[in-house]
């Protein structure tokens, strides 16, 4: 018989603990002081245990020892050890004068002695309750993180489903319009590989650069459906094919050109794009003209902020990144060390 439904709590852990040390002082005070002296006396000392226990690793422990404060730490157990012992010999002969004895009787300098004696060896047992009680809050948690990193794959399949049913759907529509508008089909390709780049590339740690430039290729050709005269990207690039970044690092200079960057009545939109491998760096540059209207309303954004923390969690301060606006003409550039 099973005595919790579901996987016991640590709480009730630590009961189900206490309800077992008090039965078994009870049935070991039974045979000499009766049922009811020995529930009395069980509940006492079973207490007094409790209080030892929590007293030190609640109190005692993390608010001394844990920071440092070994002599005061050492004094107040001292001190508490042995104000727990008289107390509870005191409680106890209090109780036993009160209710059970024929005659009133006197607490002994031997008893007090084995009261503190014997709260010396539950402190000890209190550190050992402490690393019980840590153990089993390490294994809780391991075990709610493999549940959770199982639950967010099974998330990921269900969610994987979809976007595949798309992609599936999206290749469909290229055959068809390949026959009859080539470039349409040639755009659909692009947006299926921007949105297979989003769920099969980006939540990894790191991508293939040609990965990754690709993906850059694919946007700036959507982004150019919706000007209306042709912009002109000149896109430099010179590193290792077999070099990996993280994903999704370099976009963010890319979308703020489109954003911000572009004159859509203008027919002279220029962007500069370049991203070399060089001395152990890779550097990643843009620019492009500000335009009148656009001067007093662009801003580095939200965008640029993120981006910033995001490098800072990646490389420390082991990076570069600087936003440049001069002779109306916006220049970001980046540089970030490689493997």
């Amino acid at each position: 018989m099973q005595l919790f439904k579901t996987r016991p709590t640590i709480k009730q852990l630590q009961l189900l603990v206490w309800v077992s040390v008090f039965l078994l002082l009870f049935f070991s005070y039974l045979p000499m002081d009766g049922a009811a002296e020995s529930a009395i006396y069980a509940s006492v000392t079973t207490s007094f245990y409790a209080i030892m226990i929590y007293g030190n690793i609640q109190v005692l422990y993390p608010l001394f020892y844990q920071k440092g404060k070994y002599v005061w730490y050492v004094l107040l157990v001292i001190l508490f050890v042995a104000a727990t012992g008289v107390l509870r010999g005191y409680t106890t002969l209090f109780l036993y004068n009160t209710f059970f004895a024929k005659t009133p009787e006197e607490i002994s300098l031997k008893a007090i002695i084995n009261y503190v004696s014997g709260g010396v060896l539950i402190y000890m047992m209190s550190l050992i309750f402490r690393i019980a009680l840590e153990y089993f809050k390490l294994k809780q948690q391991t075990e709610e993180i493999i549940i959770q990193k199982s639950q967010a794959e099974l998330n990921l399949l269900k969610s994987q489903v979809q976007p595949h049913f798309l992609f599936n759907t999206l290749n469909n529509i290229y055959y068809e319009a390949y026959r009859e508008a080539p470039r349409t089909a040639a755009l659909i390709e692009r947006l299926s590989d921007i949105m297979r780049y989003f769920v099969d590339e980006s939540p990894k740690d790191d991508v293939a650069i040609g990965t990754e430039v690709q993906f850059i290729e694919n946007y700036i050709a959507l982004e150019k459906i919706r000007i209306r005269h042709e912009v002109v990207v000149f896109f430099e690039k010179n590193f290792n094919s077999d070099l990996r970044i993280p994903p999704m690092l370099l976009m963010t200079f890319v979308e703020n050109i489109f954003k911000h960057g572009i004159d859509k009545s203008s027919e002279q939109n220029l962007i500069g794009i370049s991203l070399v491998q060089q001395d152990g760096y890779l550097f990643f540059k843009t620019n492009n003209a500000i335009h009148t209207e656009m001067a007093g309303k662009r801003t580095t954004g939200f965008g640029i902020v993120n981006l910033t923390k995001r490098l800072t969690m990646l490389y420390g301060s082991n990076f570069d990144l600087k936003i440049d606006k001069s002779n109306n003409t916006f220049a970001a550039y980046l540089k970030i060390p490689i493997a």
